[in-house]
């Protein structure tokens, strides 16, 4: 058996992005530690040959614990609550969740020495730019979470000017595929999709449909962010990661209902408080990793699919902590109502 080229710990491991991130470290040799609550994640998402610690990045004690036990080289954050609308409404929770874990995980990188902190943030930190969406544009977050992800952005660059902590940072975007939480109705459309056409419910869309989003492969995602450490080049670099194309909502409900064989009704509700279109330039990535053509819409929803049959609809989990009432979208009052 061949050594470790390291040890590294990745936060939200048994999450969607997390989980694949984890086994695209294990496939390319180092040892891997999943730190996650599952909050939003399940143990089956978990890679077998990963070590897994039930907790939260915002326990500090248990993080201090963690770094002096296993050393370790890297540190891939991928834990957060990442639903930008409903961010809106959680506020308190968003920042602790958000910026304070993230900001104890740089506390313990610092003081243990870590070789690099790779950091996935979000195409929310833009906010209404201009599109395509470009590194170099100046980041005005519009929501409480994209706030949050730039705060640590910010944080990591002063943390590296001051302590010289190596970091990348990545903001990939609308990401979807196999081991998403399809059971979660504030955040990642596709999955709604397939988990409503599954249960015989209406495809819901806020306003008129037509925001664009490019929707992004887990594959053309997960690698790129896994081999980033074993790139110098990479260490103080940002990159938009995902994929080129945008479509709009509306077509991707089309999309779902094809792939699906479904003839599922779509719902219009009001529009919500987003970004009507988002979508990112990926002209560095591509430079400093040549990646391979990004996987077509019609393939990655067909792929997912296929694994969204097999693990069957799984029922949304209502937000208990919502903190602000006051404009909360009427999809997301808690039945009975508040």
């Amino acid at each position: 058996m061949s050594a470790s080229k390291g040890n590294i710990l990745v936060t939200g491991g048994a999450g969607f992005i997390g989980s694949h991130v984890a086994q695209e470290l294990l496939n390319i040799g180092y040892t891997v530690v999943i730190l996650d609550d599952l909050s939003g994640g399940f143990k089956d998402n978990i890679p077998p040959k990963a070590e897994f610690v039930h907790g939260s990045i915002t326990d500090a004690p248990l993080l201090s614990e963690l770094f002096k036990k296993h050393q370790f080289d890297y540190v891939f954050h991928l834990a957060a609550y990442a639903a930008e609308g409903l961010s809106h409404f959680i506020k308190r929770f968003n920042y602790t969740n958000n910026v304070i874990g993230s900001v104890n995980l740089i506390n313990e990188s610092v003081k243990n020495n870590v070789k690099c902190f790779v950091f996935t943030s979000s195409i929310a930190v833009y906010g209404e730019n201009q599109t395509p969406m470009k590194e170099d544009l100046v980041p005005s977050p519009e929501d409480s979470y994209g706030i949050a992800k730039f705060a640590v952005e910010l944080e990591l660059k002063a943390s590296h000017k001051m302590f010289g902590l190596n970091y990348i940072i990545f903001r990939p975007h609308n990401v979807y595929g196999e081991n998403q939480n399809i059971g979660d109705k504030y955040r990642n459309v596709i999955g709604i999709f397939m988990n409503n056409i599954m249960q015989n419910k209406p495809l819901v869309i806020f306003g008129d449909g037509e925001q664009t989003r490019a929707f992004s492969y887990i594959s053309d995602v997960a690698p790129l962010i896994a081999k980033s450490i074993e790139s110098p080049a990479c260490y103080g670099e940002t990159f938009n990661v995902g994929a080129d194309q945008p479509y709009t909502v509306n077509q991707l409900a089309q999309t779902v209902n094809k792939v699906m064989k479904s003839k599922t009704k779509i719902r219009h509700v009001e529009e919500r408080n987003e970004v009507k279109h988002a979508y990112a330039d990926h002209s560095k990535v591509k430079k400093f990793f040549n990646p391979q053509q990004s996987v077509p819409l019609e393939e990655g929803v067909s792929s997912m699919a296929s694994w969204a049959k097999k693990v069957g609809a799984r029922k949304s989990s209502e937000f208990e902590a919502i903190e602000i009432h006051k404009l909360l979208p009427p999809s997301w009052i808690k039945s009975p109502s508040h």
